[in-house]
């Protein structure tokens, strides 16, 4: 493959997917890559950027959170408002962190882990009496959707509204999504002023969850304020459905491909933990996060100026033949598993990875339990986010029909 003529600016390149053979390419010619200036810069800020592409050095520059910094957001596309865990260095970010992570406390979260276990139940059990449904946005999109929302005590009657106009923000980019873009910021306000409707409403009359306990925890620097609280508010909403609904419905569409396995899991629910690691290997819902270099380094042997810009992309790593054996064999069996799906480490190793591990597991053990057989009755589709988010792509339609147990 000639490198002149990548542009991963490009929204049809990954209109099928993540182009793995691109990032093969890089992998083996040029694991640190400066992308050249293309028509797509636009969505980047205008500015260069490198691609590291080995797992190595994706892992090296993860954990090196002193020398690579995580203050200008995750993004290409915006710059990050020091607010959030995933624009956040040093002591802020370890404080934040710490006060956010004490909300899920051990009771918390083994009645989070019911509650995913009785929206599983439901959202299959509703399914199957459909017969034939739209996987991703039936199936997979809803479990995530109803357990952030329990984390954030959001109302019932008010969560279709809520993860439809977080839908349409994310999606609104691509050109195949019938909201236009330019409705995006509308969207956002709207978001936004209802988190901050939510913050208030938890610290008026506090409910059994998350949020309630967020909103006054404190440490010798006092409680989170609203601007922390309304970023959290947004950082769970957009990252915390996405990501794991991406996880599932790509799950599935391979184990669809892959009917001895898909048996295997269901004749032996014992393998379900082994399979969730390889479904997340696989799918590697966030494509990359930005960095900057605090001062001159380098990567690989490959100098990198101070305040340049370096993305780390986790689906490459989880591909790297140097650190998976046969890396593009999907095997629920696999061993050796130490994916970087979650951030491959360091400071920044996502906080909602035990919750998300465990959604992906409960609700395949309660599929393939209800189900007799499953069947693809349809092409799927992918929807573009573009570049300058680090979700970039999705699974957008796995149309399937559903045979009861």
């Amino acid at each position: 493959m000639n490198l002149e003529e990548i542009d991963l600016t490009q929204q049809e390149l990954y209109r099928q997917g993540f182009p793995h053979d691109v990032f093969t390419a890089l992998r083996e010619q040029a694991p640190v890559w400066r992308h050249p200036q293309t028509s797509g810069f636009e969505q980047t800020g205008g500015e260069g950027f490198w691609v590291v592409s080995r797992y190595e050095d994706i892992r090296d520059v993860n954990r090196n959170a002193g020398l690579f910094l995580s203050s200008g957001g995750p993004g290409l596309g915006y710059e990050g408002s020091g607010l959030m865990l995933t624009d956040m260095d040093g002591q802020p970010h370890l404080r934040q962190r710490k006060l956010i992570s004490s909300g899920f406390t051990p009771r918390m979260t083994r009645r989070l882990e019911d509650q995913a276990r009785e929206w599983a139940v439901k959202i299959v059990e509703r399914a199957l009496e459909r017969e034939t449904v739209e996987f991703v946005q039936d199936v997979a999109y809803q479990l995530p959707m109803h357990m952030i929302a329990d984390v954030l005590g959001i109302p019932i009657e008010d969560r279709d509204w809520l993860f439809a106009a977080v839908n349409d923000m994310l999606l609104c980019i691509d050109p195949e999504h019938p909201v236009p873009e330019s409705e995006r910021e509308g969207l956002a306000a709207q978001i936004f002023g209802y988190g901050q409707k939510i913050s208030s409403q938890k610290r008026e009359t506090p409910t059994d969850d998350v949020l309630s306990v967020l909103v006054s925890v404190r440490d010798d620097l006092g409680t989170l304020n609203e601007l922390e609280l309304d970023a959290f508010f947004m950082l769970l909403t957009v990252a915390g459905s996405e990501t794991t609904r991406n996880a599932i419905s790509s799950g599935l569409h391979q184990l669809l491909a892959e009917p001895e396995q898909l048996e295997a899991l269901r004749r032996d629910p014992s393998l379900m933990k082994g399979a969730g690691e390889e479904i997340i290997r696989w799918s590697s819902p966030v494509a990359y996060f930005k960095r900057l270099a605090a001062q001159g380094t380098e990567i690989a042997g490959v100098p990198i100026a101070k305040g340049e810009r370096v993305t780390l992309w986790y689906p490459s790593g989880n591909r790297d033949a140097a650190f998976f054996e046969d890396p593009f064999r999907f095997d629920i069996h696999r061993k050796q598993n130490e994916h970087m799906a979650f951030g491959g480490g360091g400071p920044h190793f996502c906080l909602g990875a035990h919750l998300a591990r465990r959604e992906i597991t409960i609700l395949f053990e309660e599929l393939l339990k209800r189900t007799s057989g499953i069947e693809q009755v349809g092409e799927v589709a992918y929807s573009v986010l573009g570049i300058g988010n680090p979700i970039l792509m999705s699974l957008g339609k796995l149309p399937v029909r559903l045979k009861a147990a």
